[in-house]
């Protein structure tokens, strides 16, 4: 069997600072030793459970934060952006798919570092009239491939508002309870394995006896976006089939999710673009 692990770092345990998120970041290296430790701890366990490969994909920030020292043999890792499906990158052919480090969507109080998808340049993302968290997403992508979410670890909050709204049957782990944005509790290292080891198994178990679900967007997707400034949404208008809302917001319709996302990372892109252009006159 094969099966996809998709991973982000705001949700994981002890990363409360920006510094710890960033390429050139003060306690960079400390965060990726620590989502290293949790995704290996995962992997390790699914392939005691009958799973022949793993697939693990680098989602955060450049996409390039997992350290690949002695990875195992059964592991294949995806690194670097932009990509094709984005946090859901290698889910064609898999089993099942589980997400680690997640985080709630933007707006959610006292949750470490909500944002959706782009902190930088993304006030929100609805998929047919239902706000989305980076989960909801990577669920939907997954849907799509006819792969079922069973497992996410990640941040309590996110776990309460989406995962056991939408997704009931996925095995759970907090690995934070926030205090704030820029505060957590966590538990010991030891304490996380254990219960990462046990959720990792009781999610094989589910998949195994038919119990695990498929999270699928009704098609066509109509997607909305909402931007934090107003001259992103005036570059996402240039595209034909993206309609302005309203100052911050536009929306268009795709096929599917998997072109939803396709246009989407686009708009970050483009984004990102009007951003550096802004920073390069002043």
């Amino acid at each position: 069997m094969k099966a996809l692990i998709s991973v982000d770092m705001e949700g994981m345990p002890y990363i409360v600072i920006p510094g710890q998120l960033g390429l050139k970041g003060t306690l960079y290296a400390e965060a990726r030793k620590i989502a290293t430790k949790v995704t290996l701890t995962v992997a390790e366990e699914l392939n005691k459970n009958g799973f022949d490969q793993v697939i693990i994909t680098d989602s955060h920030g450049p996409m390039v934060n997992l350290h690949v020292d002695d990875l195992p043999e059964y592991v294949d890792i995806i690194r670097g952006y932009p990509r094709p499906l984005s946090m859901m990158a290698g889910i064609e052919g898999c089993d099942a798919a589980l997400l680690l480090g997640y985080h709630a969507k933007f707006g959610t109080a006292k949750s470490t570092f909500d944002h959706t998808i782009s902190g930088g340049s993304i006030l929100s993302v609805e998929v047919n009239g239902i706000p989305c968290s980076e989960f909801l997403l990577s669920a939907y992508i997954a849907g799509e491939f006819k792969v079922p979410v069973v497992m996410v670890a990640g941040e309590a909050q996110l776990i309460k508002d989406d995962v056991k709204k939408f997704a009931p049957w996925a095995e759970t782990v907090a690995l934070k309870q926030s205090l704030s944005r820029l505060s957590a509790r966590s538990p010991g290292m030891k304490v996380i394995e254990k219960n990462l080891q046990k959720s990792a198994k009781r999610a094989v178990q589910k998949l195994e006896k038919h119990e695990s679900k498929l999270l699928v967007a009704k098609s066509p997707v109509k997607m909305e976006v909402g931007f934090l400034r107003t001259q992103f949404a005036d570059a996402a208008e240039l595209l034909p089939q993206v309609r302005r809302l309203d100052g911050l917001k536009v929306e268009f319709t795709a096929k599917n999710m998997t072109e939803a996302m396709g246009t989407l990372d686009l708009l970050i892109l483009a984004a990102w673009g009007v951003e550096w252009l802004l920073q390069s006159l002043g």
